[in-house]
């Protein structure tokens, strides 16, 4: 019996030794092939100062409306491509990139607030729009964009014209938990996290794009190259590790009865990210919000499906104009 138990104890501490000191035996290669995010730029591009964070984004149109597009986890502006024109028709439209994706900056060390946290997405949103002088915005969120509108809309419901939610994934944040965010954070793990995320980030590509549509035959070599561009820019796979350890939202389901401004609730009767019965609880929880779902299409409707899109949310821009007397 004595020796069962030295050699179940020694088992144990070769265990231990293991999973201290295992992972940073786990080669890290630095990427080779990477750029400034200016050399990325598109001739549309534009940058500014926020938080001092070098922000990228697309601006169109002029006047009021202002409408203000999230993208999702591992999208950018490009994911806005099909409707920023049109609708520019009818106002002013800006998209941009939130840290750690496209081509807005990704800080690897920073003095104050953690820039990856939804708490600095949050002001980050307020901020630029100070920078440029909108009051108010008709904010557009799709997926994980649509956590951060919904989040806006409850901290600065002031400076919500209205809210558009694409097949948010505001029922599917992850969980706050402090052990996993302890465990995220360990030296063991910063050390291969940027392994990690580059297997993350190459989910980004046809894995996810073929399981966002409806239709994943529509889907372009240009459509794959947009997606696949950031990940060109320097630090990419290092800051979306630190998104990832940063990633501990609090749960803000119990408070959207608290929503009072306009709310347009979109969803591909064919997500298979935020299912579509996500999107219906969503549009129940939040008073008065009206419900658009769009057959055959998928997670990226203003993508997929943009003339439909397009459609629901003129049909709902009708009506807050009516409302607000514009």
């Amino acid at each position: 019996m004595k020796k069962f138990w030295n050699v179940t104890l020694i088992t144990l501490c070769a265990l231990l030794l293991l999973l201290l000191v295992g992972p940073f035996l786990v080669p890290v290669p630095s990427l080779t092939d990477t750029q400034s995010a200016q050399s990325l730029a598109d001739p549309d591009s534009r940058f500014v100062e926020i938080n001092g964070i070098s922000v990228h984004y697309k601006l169109q149109g002029t006047g009021d409306p202002v409408f203000i597009l999230l993208h999702g986890f591992g999208a950018s502006t490009f994911s806005w491509r099909e409707v920023i024109a049109p609708l520019s028709e009818t106002g002013t439209v800006i998209a941009y990139d939130r840290p750690a994706f496209g081509l807005t900056e990704r800080p690897l060390s920073w003095e104050g607030d953690n820039p990856y946290t939804q708490e600095s997405n949050l002001s980050l949103l307020l901020a630029l729009m100070d920078e440029l002088g909108i009051q108010k915005a008709v904010l557009v969120g799709n997926s994980a964009g649509g956590t951060l509108a919904t989040a806006f809309t409850l901290a600065y419901p002031e400076r919500v014209l209205a809210l558009i939610e694409v097949d948010a994934a505001v029922y599917q944040t992850i969980p706050d938990s402090s052990l996993l965010y302890w465990l995220l954070n360990t030296p063991q793990m910063d050390h291969i996290g940027p392994l990690i995320a580059r297997r993350l980030g190459s989910d980004t590509g046809e894995d996810f794009l073929n399981g966002a549509w409806h239709d994943p035959s529509k889907i372009t070599a240009e459509i794959e190259a947009g997606y696949k561009k950031p990940l060109l820019a320097e630090g990419w796979d290092e800051a979306l590790w630190k998104f990832t350890q940063a990633a501990r939202a609090p749960d803000f389901t119990e408070q959207l009865d608290q929503i009072a401004v306009p709310t347009l609730v979109i969803s591909g009767d064919d997500d298979q990210i935020v299912p579509v019965e996500n999107s219906r609880q969503l549009a129940e929880a939040i008073p008065g919000a009206r419900l658009a779902v769009i057959g055959n299409c998928g997670h990226l409707p203003q993508e997929e499906c943009p003339k439909v899109f397009l459609e629901k949310v003129f049909d709902f821009l009708d009506f807050v104009m009516e409302e607000n007397d514009v």
